[in-house]
């Protein structure tokens, strides 16, 4: 299965509100399932991108195991996710201070990081207001699709 046909699945599963979609091709087989909110990490959401190179039978045993290491976010607690894939950086510029550091209030609109994406330099911004607890990504590091970035209490 081809990668574009994987991430166009995971768009229209995402504008259509279906809940789990399962697709086979000959032995390769895809499962994607609408997770709340942040509860995917980077490792999960790879390795759901990844099952479509394995065979049926492997698929389907490799999708719990991916499901089962996501961590659960606390009830007050609110993941911001990678939106698209690319390279985050904390800051505008190297050298600058970074948007948001642990500890910091935010509102929602607010600038968090940037993603470059394909040589364009991608704002991504607080899709809800609180306080950054954790942030689980480096400067300079590649970023799947989904991937948990920011966490809001």
């Amino acid at each position: 299965m081809d990668i574009r046909k994987i991430k166009k699945l995971i768009e229209l599963l995402e504008e259509s509100g279906i809940a789990e979609i399962e697709i086979k091709e000959g032995e390769e087989a895809l499962r994607i399932s609408r997770m709340p909110a942040g509860t995917a990490t980077g490792h999960a959401a790879a390795q759901i991108a990844h099952l479509a190179t394995l065979p049926a039978a492997a698929a389907s045993a490799a999708l719990p195991a991916a499901e089962s290491a996501a961590p659960k976010p606390k009830p007050n607690e609110h993941v911001i996710t990678a939106p698209m894939v690319g390279t985050f950086y904390a800051s505008p510029s190297p050298g600058a201070k970074a948007f948001v550091e642990i500890g910091d209030e935010i509102k929602v609109g607010q600038v968090l990081c940037i993603i470059e994406a394909m040589k364009m330099m991608n704002q991504i911004e607080a899709d809800k207001a609180g306080r950054i607890t954790s942030v689980m990504a480096q400067n300079g590091d590649p970023v799947e699709f989904g991937q948990p970035l920011f966490v809001v209490e």
